[in-house]
C-alpha cells in the first residue's frame, strides 16, 4: 500500500453495487496500484443506510485528505453521505464514474431504499464522467446530476486505467 503523508491524499474506490452492478476493469487496476476498496456487507442487496454508515466509519478514521472514486451506486452513495456528514471536509476530491439513476422506476424496484437521490451541490471538488454507451444512468441524466453536484461533466466511451489516473490529478 503507498505510504501517505499529510499532503498525499488516500483514494478510496467505491464500486457499484446491487444486482444491476457490472465489474469496472479500472478497479483492478487501481488496486493494484495500493488503492484501497471500501467493502460492503452485501453487495447484491444493497442498504444505503448500511452503506452510508460504513463510508462514514471508514473516513471517520482515515487520516485527511482522502480522495473519493466512486462508480455506479458508489457515486449515488458519495452523493447522500456528503450531505450528511461533518467528516465529508476530509474529502479532497471526488471521480464519480457513470453514476446509476436510482429514480429510474425499474431501479428504484432493484434498489428500494436509494431515491431520492441528494441533489445538493457537493462539499468538495469532484467530476461527473458518463459512459457511451450509458450504463444505468443515460448521459443527460448524468449530466443533471453532475450540475445538481456543481460538478463539471465529461463523456468517456469506456474510463481506462490511465485516464482515471490522469482524471485524478485534475482534481
Amino acid at each position: 500500500m503507498p505510504q501517505t503523508s499529510s499532503s498525499t491524499p488516500q483514494v478510496w474506490l467505491l464500486p457499484d453495487g446491487g444486482p444491476q452492478a457490472r465489474a469496472e476493469p479500472w478497479l483492478a487496476h487501481w488496486q493494484a496500484q495500493g488503492h484501497r476498496q471500501l467493502e460492503q456487507h452485501d453487495w447484491q442487496r444493497p442498504l444505503r443506510g448500511d452503506w452510508s454508515a460504513r463510508l462514514q466509519e471508514t473516513l471517520v478514521d482515515a487520516e485527511a485528505p482522502v480522495v473519493l472514486v466512486a462508480s455506479g451506486l458508489g457515486c449515488i452513495l458519495t452523493a447522500w453521505w456528503a450531505a450528511h456528514s461533518p467528516a465529508a471536509a476530509k474529502v479532497r476530491g471526488a471521480l464519480l464514474i457513470a453514476p446509476t439513476d436510482v429514480e429510474d422506476p425499474a431501479l428504484r424496484e432493484q434498489l428500494p431504499g436509494w431515491a431520492p437521490i441528494a441533489l445538493k451541490p457537493l462539499p468538495f471538488p469532484c467530476l461527473v464522467i458518463g459512459r457511451k454507451p450509458p450504463a444505468g444512468c443515460s448521459l443527460e441524466r448524468a449530466q443533471a446530476l453532475a450540475h445538481a453536484w456543481g460538478a463539471p461533466f465529461a463523456v468517456l466511451d469506456d474510463p481506462a486505467p490511465d485516464a482515471g489516473e490522469a482524471l485524478l490529478q485534475s482534481l
